[in-house]
């Protein structure tokens, strides 16, 4: 076998299986593990794959911090369909928490309220584009501003949200690694969402599928304290799957030609009044 015919098998089978241990390339393909190290590293230099701890993965699992302007380009469908979703969700009068980024944007065009809606943000971009319907009373938090995503951080955005309960916090994430758990790029951002948790009783994770087997620099919570993840149809069954082995409400969105449709994976329990 040549070196291009084991490399095409490599990437065939990281597609297939998204991970796979350099031990089990060597046996698959008949060579040895000093050849498969050999062939990862040409391959990871031409951006094709990642090493990571003696295997190899379809994709880079660590995010560099992006301006919003730039992340607002990516996945603008996807993210249109999840906002779509994820303002449905919002109920007569409620009150609900909004973080930042560029899904909860998305959702932030998506809201229509039913009578009052109270909503408290971070997000400069999101108070703006609410604030001009009158039925919204918009707190936004104070703070230092977060320049790359025109967003609010720090110890006074945190402060005032221990005098609120919200039913419900839309969250956008940076990554979600079913084992890690959800993170952002900004530890001044993972301290003003860990505080946002708090002060709701459902979580609420608004990412398009390129979020997921992905990390931040800094942690925000576990899997097990997000009660919802709401998603597009490019994730996989394999994926599906996991998310419902751990518990948690999965809500994918399909192309835009098909219904919303809604895959309960999970105990529904999670998302009882008084949970978070």
């Amino acid at each position: 076998m040549t070196k291009e015919e084991r490399h095409s098998l490599i990437i065939d089978t990281l597609i297939k299986h998204e991970s796979i241990m350099v031990s089990d390339l060597s046996s698959l393909l008949a060579v040895s593990a000093v050849t498969i190290r050999k062939d990862l590293t040409e391959l990871e230099k031409e951006n094709k794959l990642y090493r990571s701890h003696g295997k190899a993965i379809l994709i880079n699992p660590y995010i560099n911090n992006r301006s919003v302007n730039e992340k607002e380009k990516l996945y603008r469908e996807e993210k249109k369909l999840i906002g779509k979703a994820a303002a449905s969700l919002i109920t007569k009068d409620d009150s609900v928490i909004i973080a930042s980024g560029t899904t909860v944007l998305a959702m932030a065009r998506s809201i229509r309220p039913i009578h009052k809606l109270t909503v408290i943000s971070a997000s400069l971009q999101v108070s703006e584009i609410l604030g001009s319907n009158e039925a919204i009373e918009i707190v936004q938090l104070g703070g230092s501003l977060r320049h790359s995503s025109l967003s609010t951080v720090g110890k006074y955005a945190e402060a005032p949200l221990a005098d609120f309960s919200c039913s419900k916090l839309f969250l956008g994430v940076d990554g979600i690694d079913l084992e890690f758990g959800i993170t952002t790029t900004d530890i001044r951002e993972a301290d003003l969402n860990k505080a946002m948790m708090r002060s709701a009783q459902k979580t609420i994770v608004l990412a398009d599928s390129s979020k997921f087997r992905r990390r931040g620099f800094s942690k925000i919570a576990n899997m097990d304290e997000i009660d919802l993840i709401i998603t597009d149809s490019r994730i996989s069954d394999k994926l599906a799957q996991r998310i419902e082995s751990l518990g948690i409400e999965l809500t994918i969105v399909p192309d835009e030609n098909h219904d919303i449709r809604a895959l309960a994976i999970a105990n529904t329990d999670n998302l009882a009044v008084g949970e978070a």
